[in-house]
């Protein structure tokens, strides 16, 4: 059986149950971590029998995967509609004011970090999370080549790869420091990310 496909059919009341499971169990992943969190822990945040958890999800793992499979579909969504606007790199860098917001967000960024550290210790995770980044990459790279062209640039595939990295690193690292500061300048953050990214995407060879 497929741990990141749902076991029962798509039906409004089966993705409400999902949502309900996956939001008990970002909290649990949070408070307690992967290791930490037991499918009766989730079970109780959730408000459901275990056996109601089973029905939806096979085990922890699938629900990982489907968080993550949650949060891949709203950044290609993203990338998508971004690739769509009439102007890529300003759309591109208001919507950094977003992502850093997003990034920032302690509970948000507990969780992804949470999900990082199981990857780097369970092959099964590290697949899910390693073939995610792949998608997001390519979306990525296909929106900034888009902004790229229509610039007037002839970027090589390697030179876009090192942008997306870029890129992703600098608002993935954003979650160490929404933990390691909590009262961070987000105002300031904002402005030097519009900077950052309205820079990287003017650079020239």
């Amino acid at each position: 059986m497929n741990a990141s496909s749902p076991l029962p059919a798509d039906t409004p009341r089966a993705d409400a149950r999902r949502d309900q499971i996956r939001t008990a169990a970002a909290l649990c992943f949070r408070e307690h971590g992967f290791h930490g969190s037991s499918i009766a822990q989730i079970s109780k945040v959730a408000g459901m029998s275990t056996g109601h958890i089973y029905h939806y999800f096979e085990n922890k793992e699938a629900i990982i995967a489907d968080i993550v499979a949650q949060d891949l579909q709203r950044l290609l969504t993203l990338t998508a509609e971004l690739r769509a606007a009439s102007d890529v790199k300003a759309a591109m860098i208001e919507r950094a004011v977003i992502g850093v917001q997003e990034n920032l967000d302690p509970r948000s960024a507990g969780l992804q970090l949470e999900i990082v550290a199981e990857a780097s210790r369970n092959p099964h995770i590290a697949e899910i999370v390693e073939a995610a980044d792949r998608q997001c990459r390519e979306s990525l790279a296909a929106t900034i080549r888009t902004q790229r062209l229509a610039a007037g640039h002839q970027d090589s595939d390697a030179t876009l790869a090192g942008m997306v990295e870029a890129i992703s690193a600098m608002f993935e690292g954003l979650r160490i420091r929404a933990i390691r500061n909590p009262d961070i300048d987000r105002d300031g953050v904002v402005l030097m990310f519009r900077r950052m990214v309205a820079d990287l995407l003017s650079q020239t060879h």
